[in-house]
């Protein structure tokens, strides 16, 4: 990590718009993906809390809801696991949407390609705040609210997956307990013996143990501020969320060579 004082450029606007630039820029570093790691996973722990307490429904537990539709449909209950489908199948459609934008972003305007999913994430928690506090509480409102926060977690997710080379994932924490558990298995690991014919010593990859413990602790503190957002501003909470977003694409995509020549 870079501690030393930042120059008067960098503490003006140009700094900042280049700050956000390398957070998502095409180039990926191990620092840029640490990052951007713990903005979207703060966020998503944010939708994630805050979300059920809204719609009443964890949004990004694909697994626990794809079990349950497994155990609705042993019991006949069909029509639980159509409801099922309308998470899941969202939040896949997410997934593939943002490989759609990554791949068109990659051919046609380098360097930009994460910053659009990540704006469409922006604009659908704009268009999630606005539609819940007008709506609510509308009967029908969580059937769509359900479905577009799923959508949202899916497009967040495969694009913090791509971006990272599947080293991050941040809507969920199971595989980030799974890494920091392994780690923590070699930490413990006693290499009793240098001989070569038990192989490499077991060393736990200590740098990759602070960046899960942070971005497990990111979901967490965004788990808390989202219940608290939601449980007093409602659904408007999500444009404060929406807004982070915004400030982390904006430059990247103004920074664009179409929107240049535009200018």
């Amino acid at each position: 990590m870079d501690l030393r004082s930042p120059s008067p450029a960098e503490r003006s606007g140009g700094g900042y718009f280049a700050s956000m630039r390398r957070i998502v820029d095409a180039d990926r570093t191990g620092e840029s993906d640490a990052q951007l790691g713990m903005v979207l996973t703060f966020i998503a722990g944010a939708i994630n809390a805050g979300g059920f307490l809204a719609v009443g429904q964890y949004t990004s537990h694909m697994s626990g809801i794809f079990s349950a539709m497994a155990d609705n449909a042993a019991l006949g209950a069909f029509g639980l696991v159509g409801l099922g489908l309308g998470a899941f199948l969202p939040f896949i459609a997410g997934a593939a949407c943002s490989a759609v934008l990554i791949n068109w972003g990659r051919r046609h305007h380098s360097g930009i390609q994460y910053a659009l999913p990540i704006m469409l994430e922006a604009l659908l928690l704009c268009l999630f705040g606005v539609i819940g506090a007008l709506f609510y509480p509308s009967p029908g409102l969580v059937l769509s609210a359900v479905p577009l926060l799923c959508f949202i977690m899916g497009l967040q997710n495969a694009t913090v997956t791509k971006l990272s080379g599947a080293r991050i994932r941040t809507t969920h924490v199971t595989g980030l307990v799974t890494d920091l558990g392994i780690e923590f298995g070699k930490l413990l690991f006693w290499n009793r013996s240098r001989d070569e014919r038990y192989g490499s010593p077991v060393i736990a990859d200590r740098p990759k143990m602070r960046l899960l413990s942070l971005l497990l602790g990111s979901f967490f503190v965004g788990g808390i501020i989202g219940a608290l957002g939601f449980s007093h501003l409602g659904f408007l909470f999500a444009l404060p969320l929406a807004a982070l977003l915004f400030v982390i694409a904006v430059p990247t995509l103004a920074n664009a060579p179409g929107a240049q020549e535009r200018q």
